[in-house]
């Protein structure tokens, strides 16, 4: 599967929602052309009705009626909310460059201001909303509209790129009487059972389409691709509730009116529902949102590798054993948890703690369900064939905690001071009043953009986050 990407934030675009585009071949129906004529088979000369069989009458009682979904839509439409945004769009030459080839001074183009849509709920009576973090990424503005057409300005409290999730403060008009929606509990939810997205598709609030929970413990990856801190979300739920373009943030609910999931992505080829609708399972949202609300952001457990499941492929390029199950470690992460306790590469993973491990996404979900930074762990490996365990004390997941930057070998402080050395070399600038740096990725590359302020100029040095090498500078 390819990874989810954020839909552009187009002027007026009607929602913000991640996509993943592929390419699904088409089926064995008629394709008819506009203007062509298609005949009929012909109709059977009499009809012969059929009594209802038991299984069939059981079948049909299983359906939620009419009356149920129309009360599930009267309690839980009301704590549902329609997110606006206006976002400032960088021109093409504004920022900073892409070094060594770009000029930073080059005036700007204008900035075009854009609006966007999404969707969030009710999560408590102090007024916090819940929403996706790529709804609201980067939002100049938000404006939360509510079902009865009024309206509030909302504050940004916290978001988490990780889990794509966010959460708003409003004060709640007066007069509007709303409840918060319950959350289901983490594991009540099962393969089959009908679920009901609330929200505002293509910007038609209020929109409420059914489905039934096509699979479990699917696995995408989030995070924040402009700094490389990308990680898999794990434990997400698959859908075929039709899920659209303004759909994001909004809840997946059981027929309780429980919250079993935030909606956020779709598999589709043509940023539009195709049956395979993706949600950040409740068990995401216990934890995530409440460490927003009180600290602020939530601290993932750090493990320090990048791995996959093994299938017959990579069995066989690896000349393991058929039916190998587990996890094939492909990079340790220098000085990381895993590397400390002695994993290696190409060690297969085959449990951590009392969990069983035979594909990815069994670690992913017993770190975020079950472990905290700190925790010391037992990790179950087989190495040339033999089983191995090995106790790893776990890490905090770098940007996780205090949202700041990847983990590189060269520091933030170690990058202003490379860069004011350079300029001190050259005598461009020798005394500095101000300097702070960002983590940017450039062609699969880590680097820091030091920016740097004294005798009446401006600097801007690209430091290489793992050398330390200077990759350009320049100075105005």
């Amino acid at each position: 599967m390819k990874q989810p990407k954020l839909l552009s934030k187009a002027i007026y675009l009607t929602a913000a929602i991640l996509v993943v585009a592929l390419v699904i071949a088409f089926g064995a129906g008629q394709w008819v052309q506009p203007g062509s004529t298609v005949t009929a088979a012909p109709a059977l000369q009499q009809t012969v009705a059929r009594a209802v069989t038991a299984p069939q009458s059981q079948a049909a009682s299983v359906l939620p009626d009419q009356e149920t979904l129309a009360r599930l839509y009267e309690t839980t439409a009301p704590s549902v909310v329609n997110i606006r945004v206006t976002v400032t769009e960088p021109s093409a030459q504004s920022g900073v460059p892409e070094f060594p080839f770009g000029f930073p001074f080059t005036p700007p183009e204008t900035p075009r201001q854009a609006q966007a849509e999404g969707t969030g709920f009710l999560y408590d009576n102090q007024g916090h909303i819940v929403t996706n973090n790529h709804v609201v990424e980067n939002a100049d503005s938000i404006t939360v509209y509510f079902y009865n057409g009024m309206w509030a300005d909302a504050e940004l409290v916290a978001t988490d790129p990780y889990a794509d999730l966010a959460v708003l403060k409003v004060d709640i008009p007066a007069g509007l009487d709303l409840q918060p929606l319950p959350l289901a509990q983490a594991d009540s939810l099962k393969v089959g059972h009908y679920v009901v997205a609330l929200g505002s598709p293509f910007g038609l609030e209020e929109t409420m389409t059914m489905g039934i929970v096509s699979a479990l413990g699917r696995s995408l990856p989030t995070g924040d691709s402009g700094t490389g801190g990308q990680y898999s979300l794990p434990d997400v739920i698959q859908t075929d509730a039709a899920i659209n373009p303004g759909n994001s943030g909004g809840p997946l609910l059981n027929l309780n009116g429980e919250v079993v999931g935030v909606n956020f992505a779709i598999n589709s080829p043509v940023r539009a529902n195709s049956g395979v609708g993706f949600a950040i399972p409740v068990s995401v949202v216990q934890k995530v949102v409440p460490a927003l609300i009180q600290d602020g952001a939530f601290k993932y457990a750090y493990l320090g590798i990048a791995g996959q499941t093994i299938n017959a492929d990579v069995a066989k390029e690896e000349n393991l054993p058929a039916n190998t199950l587990g996890v094939l470690v492909q990079s340790v992460v220098r000085r990381g948890p895993a590397d400390e306790a002695g994993v290696q590469e190409k060690d297969i993973i085959v449990g951590i703690g009392e969990q069983p491990v035979t594909r990815f996404e069994d670690l992913l979900s017993y770190l975020f369900n079950h472990t905290n930074p700190g925790d010391t762990v037992p990790l179950q490996i087989l190495r040339n064939g033999d089983e191995v365990t090995l106790e790893v004390t776990l890490g905090e997941r770098p940007g996780s905690g205090s949202q700041g930057q990847t983990q590189t070998a060269v520091s933030l402080s170690d990058a202003i001071d490379i860069a004011k050395r350079a300029l001190e070399r050259t005598g461009l600038m020798t005394e500095f009043d101000s300097a702070s740096a960002e983590q940017q990725v450039r062609n699969g590359r880590t680097i820091w953009v030091v920016s740097l302020s004294g005798q009446g100029k401006e600097a801007i040095v690209a430091v290489d986050a793992e050398t330390g090498e200077v990759l350009g500078l320049s100075v105005q």
